[in-house]
């Protein structure tokens, strides 16, 4: 008779939220199990975030706090002194003693992380299909085929998404005059990106948030001399990390009931941060380690009051910047070679050699505006999250057949309290679920440690759970293109 294969987890997407996942689902699985990572870059485990190469772009927080085991809160710390990590890098360490290293260094972590669970768990594969699904579609009585770009496709029990962040929205004017424009640099995530950029180039970045900040230290790194003008509609730089030593950290929110609503909890936080004598920093982030439950807390108005209002300026207070970033963006601005504008975007158009572009400052009369001629114009807006199922052609598939819809909120895809994707008919699927930011709707806080591990260690698992006490129907195995492990 005829050997029944295991399972076979699919898992769409490598980077962080898709490898994290599969290494724990390997951790918690009982009984031998196939994860099958579909990833197009060469490793897993980096994604948009940590497989940049790129020497000047560096974790946003201390290394101390880029935390993945709640058990081993410095693991990584740790690992990264153990290997030598200051010797061939130098400036991760901060005047404070604060680590904060190039985030390829995170990336090989993860990788290692993940080896280490392929040989504590040999029962358990993980294997690495380099490619790209295209589309998904139910198979069998609870399967899923997963159709990928180099031709081919193969079957799961249970099909993951994790799919990577889509590049920024190019603003309308943009697309309407220059979306073919050479000197638009739409995408800039890509390793190539600003190669293009001369070191004497006037660039003008949109957006001021932290890929503002990692393009700023790229083209430093560099040697670029040109000037700099970075704009956004409130023109906020990430704030940078508290100067001094905390005592103690600021704990309330994880044992004390907040105030219901969006505004008395924004009263709360701002008298929180008048009469304690800590910095604002504390406060923030004792709110953010709760921010999952506050998030669930507030209901549909007060949610959609948030991302409307407050969201710009939690983001730039939320989501800081390593030192050593802060540093160069103070220097730059202080030899005015960086300025940055609170404005709004009033045209966009090809000027000979140059490109024109004319901002409306914040709060200035409508006849008052600013005329810029740049050489290159780098969209730095953030990813188009409203946009992604339309964008990914696998989350498209499985709206299209009704099996997938976007949240309420524009955040990503609509999930339950424990990742699975709802349906347009509003049925949760069990055999197919989310990790990472693109289920943010549900959870609220996903887009930095130890929030983005957090949720996919409990999907994995409640999936672990369900392969555990269910027997499978056999898929049919089917080839597979190219396959890595």
């Amino acid at each position: 008779m005829k050997p029944i294969p295991p399972p076979r987890v699919a898992v769409i997407g490598g980077g962080f939220s898709g490898a994290f996942f599969a290494a724990q689902l390997a951790k918690y699985s009982q009984h031998p199990l196939i994860i099958t990572v579909i990833e197009p870059r060469a490793a897993i485990g980096g994604g948009v975030a940590y497989s940049t190469p790129d020497p000047a772009h560096r974790i946003n927080v201390p290394a101390s706090r880029m935390t993945l085991f709640p058990e081993t809160p410095t693991d990584f710390d740790d690992w990264f002194r153990r290997g030598g990590g200051l010797e061939t890098d130098p400036e991760a360490l901060w005047t404070d003693g604060a680590v904060y290293p190039r985030r390829a260094a995170f990336a090989r972590y993860v990788k290692q992380i993940l080896e280490r669970r392929r040989h504590e768990h040999p029962d358990v594969t993980i294997e690495h299909v380099r490619d790209a699904a295209t589309a998904v579609e139910p198979a069998g009585a609870t399967g899923w085929r997963i159709y990928l770009a180099q031709g081919g496709h193969l079957e799961a029990d249970i099909t993951v998404l994790a799919t990577s962040h889509p590049p920024p929205g190019m603003p309308a004017l943009i697309a309407r005059n220059l979306a073919d424009d050479p000197g638009v640099i739409a995408n800039p995530w890509r390793p190539d990106a600003l190669d293009q950029v001369a070191p004497d180039d006037d660039v003008l970045i949109i957006g001021t948030g932290l890929t503002m900040a990692d393009v700023v230290a790229s083209l430093t790194h560099r040697g670029h001399r040109g000037a700099i003008t970075a704009f956004s509609r409130r023109g906020l730089l990430p704030r940078g990390h508290a100067k001094t030593p905390v005592p103690a950290p600021f704990a309330w929110y994880a044992s004390h009931q907040p105030p219901p609503g969006l505004l008395a909890l924004l009263r709360q936080v701002r008298r929180q941060i008048a009469e304690t004598n800590l910095p604002w920093q504390s406060v923030f982030d004792d709110v953010r380690a709760n921010g999952q439950a506050l998030w669930r807390q507030l209901g549909p108005a007060d949610r959609r009051r948030f991302l409307r209002h407050l969201r710009v300026y939690w983001d730039s207070h939320r989501y800081r910047i390593a030192p050593q970033i802060e540093k160069i963006l103070a220097d730059k601005q202080h030899d005015q070679s960086l300025r940055v504008l609170a404005a709004s975007l009033v045209s966009a158009r090809r000027e000979g050699e140059k490109i024109g572009i004319v901002v409306k400052p914040r709060r200035a009369p409508s006849d008052q505006s600013k005329s810029i001629l740049v050489d290159r114009v780098v969209l730095t807006t953030g990813p188009a999250h409203g946009t992604v199922v339309n964008q990914n052609p696998a989350l498209h598939s499985l709206a299209a057949r009704g099996l997938l819809q976007a949240d309420a909120l524009g955040l990503g895809v609509s999930v339950d309290a424990q990742g699975q994707v709802i349906a347009q008919d509003g049925a949760s699927q069990k055999t197919l679920l989310v990790v990472g930011p693109l289920a943010r709707e549900q959870y609220g806080e996903l887009m930095g440690l130890p929030q983005v591990a957090a949720q996919p260690n409990a999907v994995a698992a409640h999936v672990a759970s369900f392969l555990n006490n269910r027997r499978f129907p056999v898929l049919k195995e089917l080839a597979i293109v190219t396959t890595e492990s």
